[in-house]
């Protein structure tokens, strides 16, 4: 592991850098970002909060760390491989081939942050793709000699709008998704030409409509290339979703009200998902097994903690009364 050092985000966040070696997916040496919010007093916190960002994300919601550091949380968040902070000279951006190859990196994150804040139990809160990688990972920690929640050091999970099925018709969920797998395996890295969009990001950036500050070349408008091996692995992970997981712990899901897909911003993408199907975020929250909260936040976005202020206020009240009605604060 890699020395503490000043994160991006300035005063009150460090970085971590995590050395993954060789890329299996042949991109030359890689390597994972920890980031956390530093704390003050002179007690370490008692528990603990890991975030896992999304497709064409990054960790930079300050406002999050806050919340958490209120109720006694140490922050900390993961900028996976070929992402944001991670991303090298020479990288497909945020490429995966399997999304259990992630699993070395957030073995090695979790074990910092338990380390670093005395054993404490940790809350995992993912978003969009995070918010699958998540659940899968925690499955195979708890299927791994059948451990216990206890063992494997995780408290819950909050998903805030998980990717949990494709955005497409039956045709591309069925037939296409085997296809995409068989043409993964001949051109894993092979760009998809899909319809270009900005609105989403249109409706969040400080530069445009929106009223968050962020890195446009680690978070970029119109979102990065989605590639054939990529999105394979995605619906690998879908199919293990629906399956049926045994995640062992708490789950909260959050989501928006109703989905809305544009190519352009207008004015119901600031009050909707403009990314995936909430009835998809619906339909399959029951398959993480456990105690499970799915609720829908009126007007939000696809990131519900970068929504408008009466949704964005909501989402908050919602996680808040979670973590009190589980004791996880």
């Amino acid at each position: 592991m890699g020395e503490w050092k000043p994160d991006v985000l300035g005063d009150g966040y460090e970085q971590q850098t995590i050395d993954l070696g060789e890329d299996p997916d042949g991109e030359g040496e890689i390597v994972a970002t920890l980031v956390r919010r530093t704390w003050t007093g002179r007690r370490k916190p008692q528990r603990a909060v890991l975030y896992v960002h999304g497709f064409s994300d990054y960790f930079f919601q300050r406002e999050l760390a806050d919340f958490h550091a209120e109720r006694g949380f140490a922050f900390y968040a993961l900028d996976l491989r070929k992402c944001g902070r991670s991303r090298r000279d020479g990288h497909t951006p945020h490429f995966v081939s399997d999304l259990e190859l992630y699993d070395t990196e957030l073995n090695a994150a979790l074990a910092v942050v338990r380390a670093d804040t005395g054993d404490s139990p940790v809350l995992l809160e993912g978003h969009s793709t995070g918010g699958l990688v998540l659940p899968l990972w925690v499955d195979r920690l708890r299927r791994a000699g059948e451990r216990t929640p206890a063992d494997t050091g995780v408290s819950g999970l909050v998903l805030n709008s998980p990717w949990f099925d494709l955005q497409a018709g039956m045709w591309m969920r069925t037939l296409g998704t085997q296809a995409l797998g068989a043409a993964a395996r001949l051109t894993p890295k092979r760009v998809l030409e899909l319809p270009s969009t900005d609105a989403y990001g249109v409706s969040l950036s400080a530069t445009e409509r929106g009223m968050w500050d962020y890195d446009l070349d680690w978070k970029p408008l119109h979102g990065f290339a989605v590639t054939v091996g990529w999105l394979a692995a995605v619906r690998a992970g879908h199919a293990q979703l629906h399956r049926g997981l045994d995640v062992g712990v708490p789950s909260l899901v959050l989501r928006s009200d109703k989905s809305h897909r544009a190519r352009s911003w207008r004015e119901p993408v600031d009050v909707s998902d403009a990314v995936l199907e909430v009835a998809d975020i619906a339909r399959w929250a029951g398959c993480l097994g456990g105690p499970l909260w799915s609720i829908p936040v009126t007007d939000a976005r696809h990131d519900v903690f970068l929504s408008l202020d009466q949704p964005r206020k909501q989402a908050y009240e919602t996680l808040d009364a979670w973590l009190r009605a589980f004791d996880l604060i």
